[in-house]
């Protein structure tokens, strides 16, 4: 018997979780990199993580700070955190061995009914006390590994939580910042309307007094009437989308949308330069792929959890105390009662439970390697497509500004000709029409600018400066 414990003892043994390893991939060397990008030289000196403050917009500041503060999904992200700092103080006390200490006192009445213990011996009834206390200690002797299984899970997790958790923070600031550009690129599309209405009002007084002298007609009046009109109408659909920013904007820091509310500003907005490192170190800052990874590890402890159970689960018991029917004499040295023992089970038959509870943990951990080639293939374009979109908006909106002044120009000279009545008001219309077209695209493409800079931010991680250092602490 000692025997077969013992080769089952050193079996058991040499059993021990699979050893974790990243799975490796093939990385780009470099980007698809066009004007006016540069690769970048991360500074680790430099403060990481705050990102926003990059745009130098006192306001913005203000709110993602708020954000950060009130926000009800980055505080939930932070209780899981906190729960999976408990998990892993609930399991780690696995490894050490669990000591209680236990008491009894009570008084009990046996049936003379009971089964008998010897045929020779008649069964009495009888009322007694029983007094008890004592120390029981065990330890599981973690042969198979389950145990140091179950805590690297345990701890993979809790810093698969803190990567979440950083991941929560970027996405939150990320929208924040979306939805307040969204909101000034409206602003300024709201400034271009006012600045066309006022011309569109001078423009249609003016075919008014050219009427009235009988200089002009009736179809000038309308036609000039026609695109004030319609300038009016855009002017209440901006506004409509304007209130929906804000509103998100309210969400986001954690303020009922009612009690929330953004002056107008029109000023242009300029996106800050974003150096681009080498591809790899997207693995390093993203802590969406931190996380990732850290559940492929997690997963592979719970495949050495899996393995395990085909082992024998070895525990250690000691028990140390004192029991008496009689409460005066429950610390005399009679009354001392002990225990010293082991226990063994190894599983023989069960159906096949345990192998198919091992092809699930088999299956779980292959999901989770799935899950971070999609994950690190996402954000590879991510990462490009926001490269790309980028300089394409960079010299969009050089183009555009070009347009807006060129359509400024034939604005002045057909206006000046139809002053000297040689040009018609259609083309005086015409003009007007450009150009507040022109205009809006120059403010709409100012807003895409900061909008593709965030997403190009959220896209490589956050702050450029450096991989962000992720903590479980």
């Amino acid at each position: 018997m000692r025997a077969s414990i013992l080769c089952l003892a050193l079996l058991a043994g040499c059993v021990s979780a699979p050893r974790y390893e990243k799975p490796k991939l093939d990385m780009p060397v470099a980007w698809k990199v066009e004007e006016p990008f540069r690769e970048g030289a991360p500074n680790d000196a430099t403060p990481k993580g705050r990102w926003w403050e990059r745009f130098n917009d006192a306001q913005l500041n203000q709110l993602t700070e708020r954000a950060l503060a009130d926000s009800p999904t980055l505080a939930a992200a932070h209780q899981r955190l906190l729960q999976a700092r408990a998990t892993l103080g609930v399991v780690s006390g696995q490894a050490s061995p669990q000591v209680s200490l236990a008491s009894r006192a009570q008084r009990f009445r046996n049936t003379e009914n009971r089964p008998l213990t010897n045929y020779a011996s008649p069964n009495f009834s009888t009322v007694q006390n029983d007094f008890a206390f004592g120390l029981t200690a065990s330890y599981e002797a973690d042969f198979s590994g389950r145990v140091a299984s179950v805590i690297s899970g345990a701890r993979a997790s809790l810093e698969q939580s803190a990567a979440d958790l950083e991941n929560v923070r970027l996405l939150l600031t990320a929208d924040l910042a979306t939805a307040y550009f969204n909101l000034r690129q409206t602003d300024i599309e709201l400034d271009v309307l006012a600045r066309s209405i006022e011309l569109q009002q001078r423009s249609l007084t003016y075919a008014r007094t050219r009427y009235d002298l009988g200089a002009g007609s009736s179809l000038d009046v309308a036609q000039q009437q026609a695109l004030l009109d319609t300038t009016l109408t855009q002017v209440d659909i901006l506004r409509r989308q304007r209130a929906l920013f804000e509103h998100a904007l309210a969400t986001l820091v954690g303020t009922p949308a009612p009690l929330f509310a953004i002056a107008p500003d029109a000023r242009e907005m300029t996106p800050p330069a974003v150096p681009i490192g080498v591809p790899s170190d997207v693995l390093e800052r993203r802590p969406d792929i931190a996380a990732a990874e850290r559940a492929m590890a997690a997963a592979n402890a719970q495949l050495g959890v899996a393995n395990a159970a085909f082992y024998p689960s070895i525990t250690l018991g000691a028990t140390l105390g004192q029991q008496s029917r009689n409460f005066d004499t429950l610390l005399n040295s009679p009354s001392m009662v002990w225990s010293l023992g082991v226990s063994l089970l190894q599983p023989l038959i069960d159906g096949g439970r345990i192998r198919a509870n091992f092809d699930f943990a088999q299956a779980g951990y292959e999901i989770t390697v799935a899950n971070y080639r999609r994950v690190v293939l996402s954000a590879m374009q991510e990462a490009e497509d926001g490269i790309i979109g980028l300089a394409a908006l960079e010299r969009a909106s050089i183009q555009s500004r070009a347009s807006v002044e060129s359509a400024k120009r034939v604005l002045t000279i057909v206006a000046t000709r139809y002053e000297g009545g040689v040009a018609n008001p259609l083309e005086v219309i015409v003009a007007q029409q450009a150009l507040l077209n022109s205009e809006r695209l120059a403010a709409q493409l100012v807003g895409q600018r900061l909008l593709a800079s965030v997403f190009l931010v959220k896209a490589l991680g956050g702050d450029w400066q450096g991989p962000a250092k992720l903590s479980a602490q």
